[in-house]
């Protein structure tokens, strides 16, 4: 087994913990000052990760946007955008999403061995598809990203990602974002779902970083297992 990457995992929630709300609009948490600071992070590592039904809700790019932040990426020897990854219990992928259509660089979805096939009819060839295992295992998931040269890997969302990589313990940094009001809507998605969490009451995480950024709150954490290492 190799290292695995360090796992940053980024999310914008509202006060009241949702990351988007029912409507056919994507709902901005963020304002443009806080997009500019992810993109910064984004330039920063090696890959982003978002599930499969982000994908599907929100066509995401996934790209740096700042041409003088992709310019100092290729200086330093780098792709102008870290890789994208992506997980899918299903298989069930569109190969004209943007996530795959645009960028100039590698593209990995992760499965269970289940939906290898129709994953690989899908989209094999717009991208790497692996087999994770069955149940699909993220140890798996990391373990082959650091083969690919994967040190350090940002984590998007949505809230199954969220929930899996959190509860097994495979997050080394947290950013979160607070934007200033609130969803009140049971049935809209949350940060996380349910799950048994190594971040508890007894096991409390430490606040490294309390950032206004106008009008929404960045807070930093890092888990105990992170910072006792």
């Amino acid at each position: 087994m190799t290292d695995r990457p360090y796992v940053l995992l980024s999310v914008a929630a509202s006060i009241d913990g949702y990351i988007d709300d029912t409507t056919d609009q994507r709902l901005l948490l963020s304002n443009d000052e806080d997009f500019d600071r992810v993109d910064d992070v984004r330039a920063s590592v090696d890959a982003i990760l978002v599930g499969a039904n982000t994908i599907r809700q929100d066509n995401p790019r996934l790209l740096v946007r700042s041409q003088d932040r992709r310019d100092r990426r290729v200086a330093a020897g780098l792709v102008e955008s870290p890789i994208k990854v992506t997980i899918s219990a299903s298989g069930d992928l569109e190969p004209a999403s943007k996530f795959f259509t645009e960028g100039d660089i590698d593209k990995v979805v992760y499965v269970p061995t289940s939906s290898l096939q129709k994953a690989a009819e899908t989209v094999g060839e717009v991208a790497a598809v692996v087999d994770a295992g069955e149940p699909l295992d993220l140890g798996l998931v990391l373990d082959d990203l650091a083969k690919r040269g994967v040190r350090r890997l940002m984590v998007e969302g949505g809230t199954t990602m969220h929930t899996q990589f959190l509860s097994a313990g495979l997050v080394d940094e947290i950013h979160l974002v607070v934007a200033p009001f609130f969803v009140g809507d049971r049935s809209a998605p949350a940060f996380v779902g349910p799950g048994t969490f190594p971040q508890n009451s007894a096991n409390r995480m430490e606040l490294v970083e309390v950032q206004q950024i106008g009008d929404v709150v960045l807070l930093r954490y890092l888990p105990r297992s992170a910072t006792n290492d």
